[in-house]
């Protein structure tokens, strides 16, 4: 961490997230610079593309402000304190500090709460907390790949009218395209991003000085006195013009979600640097433009360009919306990887696309993004209709966040209240008025990204509880693993060879092995009852990686432990082993045994029927533990068992 920004506020002296980002976790190599020109092509795609709208649709919306120097000048000092205080202050300089191991984003910080905070009374609310965040990123994943590819197409009609039947049938084309390139990996197209986006900066920063230069005075519009005015001379319509102002600031929570990618400094450094600036120019050079011609407020990017230039910036935003939501649907395959490992969501198959351990691919989760992103452009058909659908799920997840920095600030920096109070409230009062802004949208569309997130909130949370309730269910007929070993060892025949039986509890006998000798009356020379247990921490050092008790008589109760961003291939991790009686795993000689329930809803109290019912239909649905585990798939053995909860 720089000296300036450990001045920013009180934290405790020693800082585990900054020793392992600097020493552990990420190793991020490469210059500062190198760096923070990856970070612009990953991280900033999402706010970088705000400009083809937001100007836009603040004035033009379904809100719609009088085009004059108090409502423009106003709009742009509030999205410009918008800026400072939200992504400069709040995820720059604050939230980033909290990172788990070198990572951010919701879930791990989440999971890094849940290692200070767990069995305090108010631990579970802010776990549903958190899921709902991750909830409403998914329903941003859907609308931020729409919205940017509309909103830079558009430039299509702008330029030549004739051509705006086909915007919709391009844009389709275009992000049915971006989904299918996804299973290949995106390694050696990511490596042009950066040069890419930067580009982009440039030129947006470029026509944007362009226009300030034919009128000066706009930029005292920086001043936060033009935004107190408009809300004093129009408090009503400046409430109103919150939920499209919010725009501007859309993408801020990417720079904390893919800090382990970067980390900190290079993230700091893209944003003060390169995008803030470049995001402010533009801004006041659009409402320059709009002072002197009111009528460009059709497209006030588009219209920033020369004639000569403007088939050039449309090829530069339409790639620089393209990379904006290759982002985003790097994202929801990197938080769906964190949910599976912390038990949010159902065993799904992950490719892995390279050896870097970000590139992933999950197919479930790219085609139904596909269908989903594809279903509100042919919906909503312009971007300005999309809008009224994007700042809910963007404004929620930023209010949520700042619950969660309060108990990071309380509970593990332990700041002073004097100093974390009046932060907060300044925090949870622009957050807040935000989001109030924008339910004033729901009949225009915002209620789709509601409606996502309380439903994909209502699968993770069955899917926890689910398990948790399983769990709790098999555990009541089971016995001590000690107990089974000691009878076990001379009543039933031993064959050669290896027995492995996966379990996800931490004691007692797994079913499957139960079954196994009442059936089959046989046991293997060595019998290992595996349990492979997900830290909270993104990765576990190789040092810490296996755990093994003995029982004596050839029986082992082996853990393997993996952080919830690594890759859990048991079958490679075991041939390392050679502390379950001196001899390794040999995958010829070594059967895995899987436990398979089938779930039985019942009318024990635990979760409603309905729900018991949901969570069984995922556990059906949910990818074989042999494939998600790495198993070698001649080697396995399921047996299956009933299960009521």
């Amino acid at each position: 961490m720089s000296h300036e920004a450990s001045q920013a506020a009180p934290t405790p002296p020693a800082d585990p997230g900054d020793r392992a980002a600097q020493d552990g976790g990420h190793g991020h190599h490469g210059s500062l610079i190198g760096l923070a020109v990856g970070a612009i092509g990953v991280v900033f795609g999402d706010i970088g593309t705000s400009p083809l709208y937001a100007m836009r649709d603040t004035f033009a919306g379904h809100h719609r402000l009088p085009l004059d120097l108090l409502h423009i000048y106003g709009i742009v000092s509030l999205m410009f304190w918008s800026m400072m205080v939200i992504v400069t202050l709040k995820y720059v300089t604050i939230i980033m500090r909290a990172d788990n191991k070198g990572e951010g984003g919701s879930l791990a910080l989440l999971a890094l709460i849940n290692q200070h905070a767990a069995g305090k009374r108010w631990s579970a609310g802010i776990v549903l907390l958190g899921v709902f965040a991750t909830s409403l990123f998914y329903g941003d994943s859907m609308i931020t790949p729409a919205v940017s590819v509309l909103g830079a197409i558009e430039g299509l009609a702008v330029y030549k009218p004739e051509f705006a039947p086909a915007v919709v049938p391009m844009v389709c084309v275009i992000l049915a395209g971006l989904f299918w390139i996804q299973s290949r990996g995106t390694a050696k197209v990511a490596a042009f991003f950066g040069p890419v986006m930067l580009f982009y900066f440039a030129t947006i920063a470029v026509l944007g000085g362009m226009s300030i230069a034919a009128y000066p005075a706009v930029i005292e519009a920086l001043s936060p006195h033009h935004a107190v005015e408009m809300f004093l001379a129009d408090p009503h319509r400046g409430f109103l013009a919150m939920g499209s102002a919010v725009l501007a600031v859309t993408g801020a929570e990417a720079l904390y979600a893919d800090m382990g990618h970067f980390g900190r400094p290079p993230i700091r450094v893209s944003w003060l640097v390169f995008v803030l600036p470049a995001l402010v120019l533009n801004y006041l050079g659009q409402a320059a433009l709009l002072v002197r011609h009111p009528a460009a407020l059709a497209s006030p990017f588009y219209l920033l360009a020369p004639e000569w230039f403007q088939w050039p910036l449309l090829g530069i935003a339409s790639m620089a919306a393209v990379i904006a939501s290759q982002a985003v649907i790097t994202g929801a395959f990197s938080v769906t990887q964190q949910a599976i490992q912390l038990g949010f969501i159902p065993r799904m198959s992950i490719k892995y696309t390279s050896r870097n351990a970000g590139q992933i691919y999950v197919p479930a989760i790219n085609w139904a993004l596909m269908i989903a992103v594809i279903v509100l452009v042919l919906i909503f058909q312009r971007s300005s209709n999309l809008t009224a659908a994007y700042g809910i799920a963007v404004t929620g997840a930023m209010l949520i966040d700042n619950f969660l920095l309060a108990v990071v600030l309380f509970t593990m920096w332990k700041w002073k209240p004097w100093t974390a109070i009046p932060l907060l409230a300044l925090f949870f009062a622009l957050d807040g008025a935000y989001l109030s802004a924008n339910f004033t949208k729901i009949p225009d569309g915002g209620w789709i990204p509601l409606a996502m997130g309380v439903v994909i909130f209502t699968l993770l949370t069955t899917w926890s509880k689910g398990r948790a309730l399983m769990r709790a269910n098999m555990a009541e007929d089971s016995i001590p693993f000690e107990v089974f070993a000691k009878s076990a060892h001379s009543s039933a025949i031993r064959v050669p060879g290896t027995a492995v039986f996966m379990t996800a509890a931490k004691t007692g006998v797994p079913s499957a092995l139960l079954h196994n000798i009442k059936h089959n009356k046989v046991l293997h020379e060595r019998v290992v009852v595996l349990n492979v247990a997900i830290q909270d921490v993104p990765t576990v050092p190789e040092s810490e990686r296996v755990a093994v008790k003995s029982f004596g008589g050839g029986f082992y109760r082996l853990t393997l432990r993996y952080g919830f961003l690594e890759e859990t291939n048991v079958a490679a991790d075991l041939k390392g082993v050679t502390v379950c009686g001196g001899e390794g795993f040999d995958m010829m000689r070594t059967s895995f045994f899987l436990s398979r329930q089938t779930l039985i809803a019942s009318a024990k109290p635990g979760m409603a029927i309905w729900r018991e019912k949901l969570f069984s239909w995922m556990l059906r649905n949910a990818a074989s533990a042999m494939e998600f585990f790495g198993l070698p798939t001649n080697r396995v053995v399921e047996l299956g068992s009933q299960v009521e909860i």
